[in-house]
């Protein structure tokens, strides 16, 4: 029977900080914790017994030395369970996502730490004469929906794009789909990632908008990442080089630089990705198919936001979805969910926290403790062992 892999990414979902949180100032973050006591001083339920059956209560535990309150230990455990700390030097999307693939980012990304005027002026300059943009708004640390409500009706009346950033290596540029223009974005932030190159900056990420007025200016699904090229070969790279698929399921391929893809699907929202992901599952059968997909709102409309109530329900509405998605798994299967990073919405401040990881394993119904793992990039060596590929440079199988 056909060997497969998939690894579904809950984006920013931390299971409590890393021994080392205190250099980021994260000392005392947790993603899962935090929600867990939210719902509990709410009198809320928190319902994600198919979490907890994959180990979920268990791999907090580890990381934490104590119990959820969600966790009654009322079920039969059915997966492989732990935590993963990270080697690479950051708390970002993409130092979490090269790690898990055995790429860890043992260097230091560049920063933009400015709060304002943040961009170094020839940076900006150098912009304008490659664009022919005007001007620009914005130079600043901000969160993306704040700044298009803040600066939205300056944009549309004198065209010029917002530009910001946060505590990540990232340059983002903010613009509205219909009186910038899409593709005039895209190319826009296709310049700036050229221009970037001397700075070491992890991404350019798009972020169109719509809407007429702040109170509608809503972000579209539209967004593009812009990354750097990874230092070294992925498990996506060895999986393709080695004749296997690869279905990169959201914004995976943009993460990765389009490295290593066969597939890129593209889709928007917690239950598209799912089903999208399903779906890949469902058509993609052939032996040493890898399937990766990011479910990004968890970071994006919950995390940064700190919308601790809407990081609770999302975590509820995946839950439910799980066993869809196991029922279509053939006996030869993994299934991994894990994350790449923590972002905390009770946290001070919007940016990521640095957080250990969950890594919880379905693959026949069986139960195996795997403990505390010293690399994200554990993950990705045993999918290369499941699917017979070459052993990666980094990181330890637990099968």
């Amino acid at each position: 029977m056909p060997k497969r892999a998939i690894i579904i990414v809950l984006d920013s979902f931390g299971i409590g900080h890393l021994p080392d949180a205190d250099k980021f100032g994260d000392i005392g973050s947790d993603t899962l914790g935090h929600i867990d006591q939210y719902a509990k001083d709410n009198n809320l339920s928190f319902n994600i017994p198919n979490l907890l059956k994959l180990g979920l209560g268990k791999a907090y535990l580890k990381a934490n030395d104590k119990t959820l309150f969600t966790d009654k230990n009322n079920y039969t455990l059915n997966g492989y369970h732990g935590a993963c700390s990270e080697l690479s030097s950051g708390k970002d999307t993409t130092s979490g996502h090269w790690e898990i693939a055995g790429c860890p980012v043992l260097f230091d990304w560049g920063y933009f730490t400015q709060k304002t005027n943040t961009f170094p002026l020839d940076l900006l300059e150098k912009i304008k004469q490659a664009t022919g943009i005007l001007g620009y708004l914005g130079n600043c640390h901000a969160s993306g929906t704040d700044i298009i409500r803040d600066l939205g009706d300056e944009h549309i009346k004198t065209g010029y794009p917002i530009f910001y950033t946060s505590a990540d290596s990232v340059f983002q540029i903010a613009a509205h789909e219909t009186h910038f223009g899409l593709d005039n974005l895209y190319k826009l932030c296709l310049t700036v990632r050229e221009l970037l190159e001397p700075y070491n900056i992890a991404r350019v990420i798009a972020r169109p908008f719509t809407g007429v007025s702040p109170e509608t200016y809503t972000r579209t699904g539209n967004r593009k990442d812009y990354s750097v090229t990874p230092s070294s070969k992925t498990l996506l790279d060895i999986c393709k080089d080695n004749g296997g698929e690869v279905i990169a399921i959201g914004k995976i391929g943009d993460i990765y630089s389009h490295q290593g893809t066969t597939t890129e699907i593209k889709a928007n929202g917690l239950d598209d990705l799912c089903n999208k992901t399903i779906d890949a599952i469902k058509n993609h059968t052939q032996d040493k198919t890898f399937i990766m997909t990011n479910l990004v709102d968890f970071d994006m409309l919950y995390g940064h936001r700190r919308n601790t109530l809407g990081y609770k329900n999302a975590l509820e509405e995946f839950d439910a979805k799980l066993p869809e998605i196991i029922a279509m798994l053939q006996d030869d299967d993994i299934l991994i969910l894990t994350a790449d990073h923590g972002c905390d919405p009770t946290w001070i401040g919007s940016d990521h926290t640095r957080e250990h990881i969950p890594m919880l394993m379905y693959h026949q119904a069986r139960s195996k403790d795997v403990g505390i793992r010293s690399t994200f990039a554990d993950i990705g060596q045993t999918v290369a062992t499941h699917l017979g590929l070459p052993k990666l440079q980094y990181g330890t199988s637990f099968l």
